[in-house]
């Protein structure tokens, strides 16, 4: 324990200095904005080496991630906003707060149940931080708007679903994929583009429920699918020049490139 707060006090001291007078121009120039990007770099770089089962990257990458955290806290300790101790001690309040049943005397008998408290909890949270029921942010407020638009489809449904807003089963999802499909379709036949694009948006938030009722990340297994694609396509160009190929000869190497990947 004495280690772990010995180099994170490392980490704030090295981040003060290097934005300290005489520190370094490029850390000093830094702000919220600028280090937003970074943030969203290193956390898919984190993802990457799980998806990997690289696990020394992994414990880099955690660090990149834990950097820019202290990064954007020496700032806002700078500017007099809040410190790194204020962060912390936040997020140790909420887990406490939001796990009654483990630090406190409420008792739960599934994991279904933690999540309903959950949110139970975080409705009263919201309720406390505007000091009116009917003012409170929404149910689905906290869903971050910047996350990819499969992700949000997915956070929506597993949020909803823990105050019983849901499909029963898979197979009542599964229908309503090919009742979507069928609007799209008829959109297409149509050439109604906006209906189409709409048809289609509606499709793919229901996979994205089709996916979570089985207890599948979609954005994750998109993103899996996108490096199998990504591998495959690479085993190809470095059998032919895939610019000079015809179609058919695309196709043979494409095959190829699965049987190779299957051995």
């Amino acid at each position: 324990m004495n280690e772990i707060k010995g180099e994170c006090q490392r980490l704030i001291e090295i981040l003060g200095h290097l934005r300290g007078k005489g520190g370094c121009p490029w850390d000093r120039e830094q702000t919220f904005e600028t280090l937003k990007t970074f943030l969203i770099e290193e956390s898919y770089e984190v993802i990457e080496a799980i998806d990997d089962g690289n696990f020394d990257s992994l414990c880099k990458e955690l660090g990149d991630v834990q950097l820019q955290i202290v990064f954007m806290a020496q700032i806002a300790t700078e500017k007099g906003l809040f410190t790194m101790a204020d962060v912390l001690r936040g997020i140790n309040e909420k887990m406490i707060r939001r796990h009654p049943h483990v630090f406190g005397d409420e008792t739960v008998h599934s994991t279904e149940e933690v999540l309903e408290n959950w949110e139970k909890i975080k409705a009263k949270e919201r309720e406390e931080e505007t000091g009116d029921r009917t003012k409170a942010n929404g149910f689905l407020s906290g869903i971050p708007k910047k996350l990819p638009a499969l992700q949000v489809a997915y956070q929506i449904g597993v949020k909803t679903s823990r105050i019983g807003f849901d499909w029963d089963t898979p197979a009542q999802v599964e229908e309503k994929i090919h009742e979507e499909w069928a609007e799209m379709k008829e959109a297409e036949m149509a050439n109604d583009r906006e209906g189409l694009r709409e048809e289609l948006g509606d499709l793919l938030f229901t996979i994205a429920n089709f996916a979570r009722k089985h207890g599948i990340d979609p954005e994750d297994a998109l993103r899996l699918s996108n490096r199998k694609f990504m591998k495959r396509f690479d085993n190809m160009e470095k059998a032919a020049d895939v610019t000079a190929s015809t179609p058919e000869k695309l196709e043979e190497l494409w095959q190829a490139a699965k049987i190779e990947e299957r051995s």
